[in-house]
Formats: C-alpha cells, structure tokens, sequence
C-alpha cells in the first residue's frame, strides 16, 4: 500500500481489482483454516467416541488448542481481507469520480494534463491555464472560468477521498502488523449491553474497546457482536460467520444447532467436542436433518469471501425456518442503503433468491452513479407467514416491527462519516412489515417503498410519519386483486352485477382501492408517489434487468426518483 502522497496519475493508475486478488487470497487461506478447525472439532468427536481417560483428555485438550489457534488465526485473516476490499471500493469510488471530472472537463471544452491540471484543450498559452498543481498532485482553483473550478474542485475531491482511504487502510493494517507481537486478543471489561441499550449506546461501547478486546468478544462471545444493532457491519459479518460454521457443523455432526444464533446471551460458545457434546443430556440421540444442512450450507455459498461486491452476514439464526440478514456492500461507507424486506414464506430455504434481487438494486444504482457508493441489505429478521391465513393479519408485522426499528436506527449509528440516504423497500407482505414499523414505531428511513403491497396497515401516507413515500403495483400483481377488502369486494360484486356489459370491467378493470390490510398504497387516494412498473411485472418481475421498475427502485434509492 502506498506511502507515497496520492496523485492524479497513481490514483488514474491504481488497480481495484489488484486490492480483491489480494483480499481473496488472505480469504482463501482463512477458509483454509476454517476447514482444518472444522476437521479438529469432528475428529475430537470420534476420539471421545473411542477412547477415555488421561490420555484421551490430553489429546482433546491439544486439539482444542490447535483448533483455537487456528480460529484466531483467520479472524486475523479475514480482518486483514476486510481492510483490503473496503480500500478497494473506496478508490474503485475515487476513480471514478475522477473519471466524471474529465469527462466533465471534455464537455466544457477543457482538459486535464497528467499532473491533474485543468487546462483549455488545444494548444494555448500559459495563461489559460485554470488550476496549478499543487505538491500533492491536486489541481487548486485561480479563480478563472466557473466550470474549470467545478473540474478542479472535483479532482481535488477525488484525491482528497483516495487519501483518506489510503491513511486509513494503512493505519489498520499497521495495527494488525503490531497486534501479531503483542497478541491478537484480550480480554476486555465485563460490562456488556444488555437488550434495552441503544444502537448508539452498543456503538459507544464498542468504540471504547481496543482493537484485541474487540477480537476477543468476536470469537468467544460472537452470539452477544453479531447481534448488536449499531455496531460496525464488517465486525458483526466476523461474528455472525463463527456462528455460521458452528451451525453448520453442528448441523452435519447431528446436534441442535439453536444456540448458535446472534442476538442470544453473552455466553460463549465453541467447536470443539466437549463444549458441543456437553450441553446434550446424557444419553440423547439428535437425527440429521438435510434439509438444515442444505439452507446453510447455501447460505453460506451466497456469502462466501469471494463475493463481489463482498457481502457482510449481519444477523443469523438458524433455529426454524432460519434468519438472516446480509448486506451487499458496506452499508457503513456507503452513501446510499437501501433496506429490502421481503414477504410471504420467506426463509432460508428462499433466501438465495431474495436476496440476487435485493443486490440488482445497488447493482443498478452504482451503474446510474459509479462515484456513489451504494449498499443493499436483505432484512430477514422476522418469521415471515407461510400461509395465506397468516398472512392475512398483522400479527407477525407487529411482532417484526421493534426489530426493523431498531435496526434502521442501528444503520444510523454505525455510519461512517456523512449521514447515508437510508429507504426500505417492502415487498408484498414486507411493505406492511415496514408500515407497521412505521406506524407503531418510527422507522429512521429517508423514504419508504410499498412495492407489490396488500396494504401498510394505515389509510393515509401522511400516517406513517416519512419525508417520501413511494409505491408501486403491476397491473398483473395478483396481489391487488386476492387481499381486498369485505367491502371493496361487495361493491365490486354490486358493480359487475349491476352495470350491463361494462359491469365486471368497471368492476375488475383497475386497481382495487381497499385491500384486506389498508387502502392499497398504489390508489392515488392513498398519498404516495406511485411510479409506473411494467405490466406484465406480475409478483416477481420488479426487478428484471433493464425494467422500468428496477430502474425506478435504483433511482429512489439514491434520491433521484423516476426518470
């Protein structure tokens, strides 16, 4: 990594791509660790199995050491490739709003020497020159044509963001260097927050440990971190991976996999034999379950370290149908995140697909804006109905509800820098999820999405308390026509009976007004910004590449609304 001041031309130079190469290889070998730890743990399960005694505890014993070792060993690993792809993203963003000001300058008639000095095309004299560089390699604005300084002023940001980016990855990286003689871990205070503290409170906490305290809590404690809202996503995604593969095995090893969830105690919990054995009643018997060990082991797919953009596991539990919420980008450094929640029978068994389509998004929005960096995060943190009957209350919303608050509010207090443009987006029964939020509990959102929704669980959009509301239904989303409302379906009944020959399309021919969950968000009565999708979107089409409505979704993501 660079020490040398950043220029025009060695940020023109820089390599993105270079900085993920070596991310990956820093991930593979903490896979690799990964592995053999799990081999450890398995094998002291069939040596217990086989043998007893002095000797047979001194050999668990030297296993579970080594298995420690190498456990610490690749969180140090995986830290060390977090650093590398944030400083990728963050110069993959400076460059391109590099790129911007010379395209800029192009337009206006200018240019930009390798120095990174703005100067009028063609050959000129000295004098029309409109920025000097500077010993840092920063063109620096003499007062002449208003579009020359734009241009110069964006070129100094660019190299200004590169240079934060640089300091700071060096920084961290030179702390992990000294960590490695004075040791990786230490054991911080014994306060911890308990379920009432704050976001901003759990982030206020974790900002006052050192960085060995802080990897000590990640390994022995990763159900209590990878469940506090407001801490920084990349530590809690360390967390939430430990849990990840203590399911797993568990899982494959045929034990109950419950404990293994963040947002549980402080406890910790560990691979090896003993501690996984120990918390069996003598003499139990657990069946595998397949169909366990096949939903994590995709989820551990969709978040394997060689996604990109990377994506952060920010919440797990794989008790029931299975919890998870996974960021796609860092929604810390980002300048725009948005939150999808998805709908009915939602789980992990569907959580793959869910979650592509919530990555389209800022897949798109980074297309329309390169020099923004934008993050989506799947919310699945609530037990999603799985039946119609379900789904025709609000229950489950109310009880998702002080889940989703707080975690908007814990996106809030774990930003780094400039406040991020924060949306939800709800998809079907997710759009009441979200209303209700809203509603019950304030949602800390800069605009609300009611995409494909049965109703948000009010009449009005001023009722949900947000500065935008927007809101979107196809024509051919059945979603608008089974969950109406007793009423609604009793006049359209009286319509179509009673209006010859234009009686059912009167009836059946545009939206409904009421559905079963309130006034359907897509009737303009309803107060929101209802924006065009296409026709044949049906339920899942919303976001088809190159369709209207992943193109809308993209906008209002980063604040732009409708093109």
């Amino acid at each position: 990594m660079s020490t040398m001041p950043v220029t025009y031309e060695l940020l023109w130079q820089a390599s993105p791509p270079a900085w993920r190469q070596s991310a990956a290889a820093w991930r593979e070998l903490a896979a690799s660790g990964a592995r053999r730890a799990l081999e450890l743990a398995s094998g002291a399960v069939a040596l217990a199995a086989a043998w007893s005694g002095a000797g047979a505890d001194a050999a668990v014993s030297r296993l579970r050491r080594l298995r420690d070792e190498l456990e610490a060993g690749r969180l140090a690993q995986l830290e060390t490739a977090g650093i590398l792809v944030e400083y990728a993203a963050a110069i993959e963003t400076a460059k391109a709003r590099l790129a911007a000001a010379v395209r800029a300058a192009e337009t206006a008639g200018l240019a930009v020497d390798r120095s990174g000095l703005v100067v009028a095309a063609g050959p000129v004299p000295g004098s029309l020159a409109v920025g000097a560089a500077s010993p840092d390699g920063m063109a620096t604005p003499t007062g002449l044509p208003d579009s020359a300084r734009a241009v110069a002023g964006e070129i100094e940001a660019a190299l200004a963001a590169a240079r934060v980016a640089d300091t700071e990855a060096a920084t961290r990286l030179g702390e992990l260097s000294r960590a490695a003689d004075s040791g990786w871990e230490s054991t911080p205070p014994g306060y911890r927050p308990g379920p009432a503290a704050t976001p901003a409170a759990n982030r206020a906490w974790w900002d006052s440990l050192t960085p060995a305290q802080r990897r000590w809590l990640l390994r022995h404690e990763p159900t209590l971190t990878g469940g506090l809202d407001g801490l920084p996503v990349a530590a809690r995604d360390l967390a939430n991976r430990v849990l990840l593969d203590l399911a797993l095995e568990a899982a494959r090893l045929g034990l109950p996999v419950d404990g293994f969830r963040s947002g549980g105690p402080s406890t910790g919990v560990s691979l090896s034999s003993a501690d996984l054995r120990g918390g069996l009643p003598a003499g139990s018997a657990y069946a595998r379950d397949p169909a366990l060990i096949a939903s994590l082991e995709r989820l551990a797919d969709q978040v394997s370290p060689g996604t990109e953009p990377p994506r952060y596991l920010v919440r797990f539990d794989p008790s029931r149908d299975g919890r998870a919420v996974v960021a796609v980008g860092d929604p810390d450094r980002s300048e725009a995140v948005v939150t999808c929640v998805p709908g009915m029978t939602s789980d992990l068994a569907s959580f793959g697909g869910e979650l592509d389509r919530a990555a389209r998004v800022a897949e798109h929005a980074t297309e329309l804006d390169p020099a923004r960096r934008t993050a989506a995060v799947l919310w699945l943190d609530y037990d999603a109905p799985d039946f119609v009957v379900e789904a025709a209350s609000e229950q489950q919303a109310r009880d998702a509800a002080p889940a989703l608050h707080r975690f908007q509010e814990g996106l809030r207090a774990g930003h780094e820098g400039e406040p991020a443009r924060q949306t939800v987006l709800g998809h079907s029964y997710g759009s009441l999820v979200a209303g209700v939020t809203a509603r019950d509990h304030g949602l800390d959102a800069d605009g609300l999405v009611l995409l494909a929704s049965p109703g948000a669980g009010v009449s009005h959009a001023a009722d949900l308390g947000l500065p935008e509301v927007w809101a979107g239904t196809s024509i051919t989303d059945p979603i608008q026509r089974v969950p109406v409302s007793p009423i609604s379906a009793l006049t359209d009944a009286v319509v179509a009976s009673g209006v010859p020959g234009l009686g059912p399309a009167l009836a059946f021919g545009q939206p409904e007004d009421g559905l079963w969950l309130g006034r359907n968000p897509a009737d303009p009565d309803f107060g929101a910004r209802v924006f065009a999708t296409e026709a044949d979107a049906g339920h899942l089409g919303y976001w088809d590449r190159g369709g209207t409505a992943l193109d809308t979704l993209s906008r209002i993501t980063l604040g732009l609304g409708p093109s």
